[in-house]
């Protein structure tokens, strides 16, 4: 208590604490009944509120004209007005008025307010949620971010109460933000915190999974049936989605389990699993290691989201296929096309959250082919995208994936002023950005022969991931590890490390994401075999490269 602090401390500050208590005393004494109930109601927002807010929560029925109260309790220098980030008014109270105020607000009336404050802003998310995809999308996150004090203040209160309902709404509609801005942190917490409300749906018996077309999001709760039975399963598939990179728990029973039960209960070409977050269910298929079905699950998503007249869905499909192609030439279809066709529809719908992704999925299946000029510019055509939406975490992971290319395009100076800025920055976001930023920097430094320097990055890596955490980080850091004992001329630890990294490459999710890399593997100890000398060696080191280009997968560029 901010009151109790100021006036248990030393003698000598105690009459001036003791005299703002009394300063702040006097003004309430000075308040009439309407202007006193509103201001201790104003006490349940966090970070302040506009008066369309301020009204909604801050009324009781009873005829109060809050606008006309608040106007004058900003008079009376009790509520602090500024511009808001849209231009807009906004109220506030300062701390120790906020605190005053709440030691005012009687019980009864707290919790009333405090129903208010809940409906109100689980409202705001859920009808601002649908426009974080197409036109305005920027306006809609600069909205959530303006209020999302008060958004987890709101989800804070329900999950207190135990409001089923009211948790399932603002964690769905909260959910595309958080994966916009990449906040995994919140999302681990806040879907964590949701899951213990329910029951596991993943566990079990498993049962199958039925069509949803209905969206949670359509109507406010409460909610029942399949729909609610779906977003419980919403629930658990973000929480997997969000999972911590740094930990050993990727393929922990648990996580087995849960990812078995997941893909158990649905299958591929459900209306549920063409939107998000039911479309997150692919990252269970990938953990499996399932390709047949990761393949056919793209496919019929596809098929579905044409079928249903799902636009943005059927963008977000098409992008998902080019990434997958990308990587698996060897599959029927055209990442390139797809791309092309995904770009085309999130430019129409006015996504440039989409259009980012679909470029850099573009981007990559260029990568593959060798065409890496070609993939800088559509790098640095979504990176333009990423910033007129704010998205600061995919800016950075798109810059990363351009200092790649321009890697391989000899553009060395440009990708190590990227790579070295964003390696010597503190990590702010819990993507992929970083550890890729340290490999491809390691690559650059061997190339150039720093090879401390280069090992200074992947030792970087192992303190910041833990070994095993991620099956296909395994692999990269064991093979590029391999190819710098080699550019050093230690060519016996080349060779342990690509056995360790041929061991990690046995995992389904490995062989899955990264076919390619056996081949690389072959080369790598190619060169150690040979280096070593020896007309044995010699002999073996000719059938690795003679095998290598069997081991390439179909299309796939040299490397």
């Amino acid at each position: 208590d901010r009151f109790r602090l100021l006036t248990g401390g030393a003698r000598t500050v105690l009459p001036r604490q003791q005299t703002l208590r009394a300063v702040v005393d006097w003004s309430w004494d000075l308040l009439d009944e309407a202007e006193r109930a509103v201001l201790a109601r104003l006490s349940v927002f966090a970070g302040g509120c506009d008066l369309e807010a301020a009204e909604a929560v801050c009324a009781d029925g009873g005829g109060l004209d809050v606008a006309d109260v608040m106007a004058a309790l900003v008079d009376k220098s009790l509520v602090v007005a500024a511009p808001g980030p849209a231009g807009d008014m906004r109220y506030r109270l300062l701390e120790t008025v906020g605190e005053y105020a709440a030691e005012r607000l009687g019980e009864r009336d707290r919790e009333d307010t405090e129903q208010r404050h809940l409906v109100h802003y689980r409202e705001l998310a859920r009808t601002t949620e649908p426009r974080l995809r197409g036109h305005g999308q920027r306006a809609a996150a600069d909205r959530i971010a303006t209020e999302y004090e008060n958004l987890r203040t709101a989800l804070r209160r329900a999950l207190a109460v135990r409001d089923v309902g009211e948790v399932l709404c603002l964690v769905h509609a909260l959910g595309w933000y958080w994966h916009m801005q990449d906040l995994r942190a919140e999302i681990r917490h806040w879907t964590e915190a949701a899951a213990a409300l329910g029951p596991d749906p993943f566990a079990p018996p498993h049962v199958p999974a039925g069509p949803v077309h209905e969206r949670l999001l359509d109507a406010p709760p409460p909610y029942s049936g399949e729909l609610l039975a779906e977003a419980w399963r919403a629930v658990h598939l973000v929480r997997l989605s969000a999972r911590d990179h740094t930990s050993t728990t990727w393929d922990s029973p648990q996580v087995r389990a849960e990812v078995e039960g997941i893909v158990a209960t649905y299958r591929p070409g459900l209306p549920q699993t063409c939107r998000p977050p039911g479309s997150l269910w692919i990252y269970a298929v990938m953990i499996a290691g399932e390709a047949g079905m990761l393949k056919r699950a793209v496919d019929e998503t596809v098929t579905a989201s044409r079928e249903l007249g799902y636009r943005w869905e059927l963008a977000s499909a098409l992008q998902l296929r080019a990434n997958v192609l990308a990587n698996r030439a060897d599959w029927a279809g055209d990442a390139a096309r797809d791309a092309d066709e995904s770009l085309a529809l999130f430019r129409e719908l006015g996504d440039d959250w989409g259009c980012a992704e679909a470029l850099s999925a573009r981007a990559e299946s260029r990568e593959k082919s060798g065409a890496y000029d070609l993939a800088g510019q559509d790098y640095l055509e979504a990176i333009e995208h990423a910033e007129r939406l704010g998205a600061r975490a995919q800016v950075t992971v798109l810059r990363v994936r351009m200092a790649g290319s321009y890697i391989e395009c000899g553009r060395l100076e440009e990708a190590e002023e990227i790579l070295g800025g964003i390696t010597a920055t503190e990590q702010r976001f819990g993507n992929e950005a970083m550890p890729a930023a340290r490999m491809f920097y390691a690559g650059l430094l061997g190339r150039t022969g720093r090879i401390p320097e280069a090992r200074a990055q992947i030792e970087v890596l192992r303190e910041e991931f833990a070994l095993g955490a991620f099956a296909v980080f395994d692999v990269f850091l064991h093979a590029t590890t391999a190819w710098l004992d080699n550019r050093e001329g230690k060519y016996e630890d080349a060779l342990a490390r690509i056995n360790d990294a041929r061991k990690a490459m046995r995992h389904p999710l490995a062989t899955m994401v990264a076919p390619q890399l056996p081949a690389v593997f072959l080369v790598t100890a190619a060169v150690s075999l040979a280096s070593l000398g020896g007309r044995e060696r010699a002999y073996d080191a000719a059938r690795l490269v003679g095998a290598y280009r069997a081991h390439l997968p179909p299309r796939h560029v040299p490397v």
